[in-house]
């Protein structure tokens, strides 16, 4: 029996009716109300979402860090670097140090005295350990703060200026270095002998955050030879903290401490950790560079 239901287009016609003007089964005036109604839906979640987004901002101060108890400590850090903090060079072939030397004059750049001569931006803080250095809180409105001047001779022949090749020639390289920077952190010298190891007791003195190195393993304590240090005080001098931030410190140059392994012994992986000390420095099993670091030193002869 035929059948009297007429063909109504199937799909092609829902899509879109020619004779109804309908687009998926609704006239352009309901299309339309749902566009208007998304339109607002979603504005308003916009509005709400960047009204949220400014009143944070209202509370965050564009100088002082809100929330800087959960800051960790200082890692220390060590130039010339590399990816697996080895340090391998022959002291008669010029190319398997040069990297190394590039880095240090680059990094020492920064350092020299003539880019800290304007006496608006720089001042003299002494060649002695000395306290912090207060430049008025971090939400004042003094504006920049001058920064320590530290001139790159401190570091002795770990400088650059007279040595260019910074020891790696004779064989006795020099490292170069630094606490990062923390924005208003204070490090604190350490108050007791008790987490200090007996032989880095000595270095323990008046507003100086001390620094030791010594072989990580015992059987090449007497390979490493004597370690020089050079800087204020041999280590980190409070008079440079604390750091304002990239708006109030822009030219602030942290304080640094060169290491010179002056009798290495030759052919020999030798593995050196360095750490610092102070009340208020921890160091992480997670992170090598939290308060110290490990490098591995081999100076081949053939």
């Amino acid at each position: 029996m035929p059948s009297d239901k007429k063909d109504d287009g199937g799909w092609k016609k829902f899509l879109w009716n020619s004779e109804t003007g309908e687009l998926l089964g609704r006239t352009g005036g309901s299309w339309f109300k749902i566009t208007l109604f998304y339109v607002i839906f979603y504005g308003c979640l916009a509005g709400i979402f960047i009204g949220t987004i400014q009143a944070m901002l209202l509370t965050l101060s564009e100088y002082k860090p809100t929330w800087q108890d959960r800051v960790a400590p200082p890692g220390l850090t060590h130039t010339p670097r590399s990816d697996k903090a080895e340090l391998a060079f022959n002291p008669r072939a010029v190319e398997t140090f040069l990297p190394h030397t590039k880095a240090l004059r680059e990094f020492l750049n920064n350092y020299d005295e003539s880019k800290q001569k304007d006496q608006m931006k720089y001042e003299d803080c002494g060649d002695e350990p000395a306290d912090y250095k207060n430049r008025g809180d971090l939400d004042s409105d003094v504006g920049v703060r001058k920064a320590c001047r530290f001139p790159r001779a401190l570091l002795g022949p770990c400088s650059g200026l007279e040595d260019t090749e910074f020891g790696f020639k004779e064989g006795k390289p020099c490292l170069i270095v630094k606490l990062n920077r923390i924005v208003n952190y204070r490090p604190r010298p350490p108050t007791s002998n008790e987490s200090i190891p007996e032989e880095a007791q000595p270095k323990v003195q008046p507003n100086v955050i001390p620094i030791y190195c010594t072989s990580k393993k015992e059987e090449d304590a007497d390979k490493i030879g004597e370690i020089k240090y050079y800087g204020i005080g041999e280590g980190f001098p409070l008079q440079y903290y604390p750091y304002y931030g990239k708006k109030l410190h822009p030219q602030y140059l942290q304080p640094l401490v060169a290491l010179q392994f002056t009798n290495l012994t030759r052919n020999t992986e030798l593995r050196i950790e360095c750490k610092v000390f102070g009340d208020n420095i921890d160091y992480s099993e997670k992170d090598r560079y939290q308060g110290r670091f490990e490098i591995k030193i081999q100076v081949d002869e053939s």
